[in-house]
């Protein structure tokens, strides 16, 4: 199902786009920003509800700068005073958040329209396309990016980033999907359960959200999600990197091998009983609680608040292209970048 959504600032006009399984599961997903506005799965109770956060139409998604449910790219997350060496060179990106660059800038992967592969027939799957240009983020080479959504009937959607490049650059994407399984409109997502397996994170230098450039134990910290316990559990402990935060937005270095797709996180809503697992490929995960959400009108006539929903990220350390002892985001010709996401949706009773 295709329907208008709206038109750009720049005069395109947008689309929303719905993918569904045989279980009655669907998913909105607009071509500005490849962003996911809903995600309507069963509760406990069987109600379809609405576990995505997200706006009505274009003009809402341009005028608020949360990044709901958008893919971002070339590069996710922070590089630090918004500059990094590639091949020898200095590359100088907008710096969008204090001096350093956030999730690509003005011109990152949120703010296109992109080129969609549709087909009614195939009512589960939709591709998005976009050919980011040579320096067209402050980055060299012609990154040819492909995202592709999948959703089966056992209430799985997938997400699989492809690209290519003419020259050596940054790629690092990721999806910005906040979450609330209790609903969109209930609440805040303190009471949800939350479990990562990592015994690392990365903490940051100060509230500029810049990590130190050294992994540090979660044990006896905030930080130690690694047996269930509930988002709002220690986010207000007096401890200084909570306080950089107002909360949590940090990177977690999952302990299994990058490379293959494994669990990286575990979330139940506890009113709903949706839970969801998130499998990924990448090294690390970036887990925000909402912290700079401020109240205003969403979708379906509901009004936001601090900590109404939660992002959970799979990526690169942040400002890993800064740091020599990290892995680095780099992509060369010849190479081809492929990450793939997989979020499973079930019932907990």
């Amino acid at each position: 199902m295709v329907n208008e959504f709206g038109t750009t600032k720049n005069g395109v006009v947008t689309h929303l786009y719905t993918i569904m399984n045989n279980n009655g599961m669907t998913v909105g997903i607009t071509d500005y920003g490849a962003t996911v506005v809903s995600i309507l799965t069963e509760d406990k109770n069987h109600v379809m509800t609405d576990v995505a956060l997200g706006y009505d139409c274009v003009g809402d998604y341009e005028d608020n700068g949360y990044y709901f449910g958008a893919i971002i790219g070339r590069n996710s997350n922070r590089i630090s005073g918004g500059q990094c060496v590639i091949e020898g060179k200095t590359y100088f990106m907008d710096r969008n958040h204090f001096e350093n660059n956030l999730h690509s800038g003005r011109h990152g992967f949120d703010n296109v329209v992109w080129d969609v592969e549709y087909d009614e027939n195939e009512s589960n799957k939709i591709v998005m396309h976009h050919m980011s240009k040579d320096m067209e983020q402050h980055l060299p080479g012609n990154f040819d990016a492909t995202v592709t959504y999948l959703l089966d009937d056992d209430n799985v959607l997938s997400i699989v980033y492809d690209a290519t490049t003419d020259k050596t650059t940054l790629a690092n994407m990721t999806t910005h999907i906040y979450y609330n399984l209790n609903g969109h409109n209930s609440g805040d997502i303190i009471g949800h359960s939350l479990m990562i397996p990592a015994t690392k994170y990365t903490p940051m230098i100060d509230g500029r959200a810049i990590p130190k450039g050294v992994h540090e134990n979660v044990s006896d910290t905030p930080f130690d999600f690694r047996n269930f316990k509930t988002i709002g559990k220690d986010l207000d402990m007096d401890n200084e990197q909570i306080g950089f935060a107002g909360g949590y937005d940090h990177n977690f270095v999952i302990d299994s091998d990058s490379g293959d797709l494994r669990t990286v996180a575990r979330v139940t809503g506890e009113l709903s009983g949706i839970s969801l697992v998130i499998e990924s490929d990448c090294e690390g995960i970036q887990f925000y609680s909402g912290n700079g959400i401020e109240e205003h009108k969403a979708k379906d006539g509901a009004i936001y608040k601090k900590r109404q929903g939660f992002a959970l990220e799979p990526q690169y350390i942040p400002n890993a292209i800064n740091v020599k002892e990290w892995k680095s985001p780099i992509l060369k010709p010849g190479e081809r970048y492929h990450s793939e996401t997989k979020l499973h949706f079930s019932v907990e009773q």
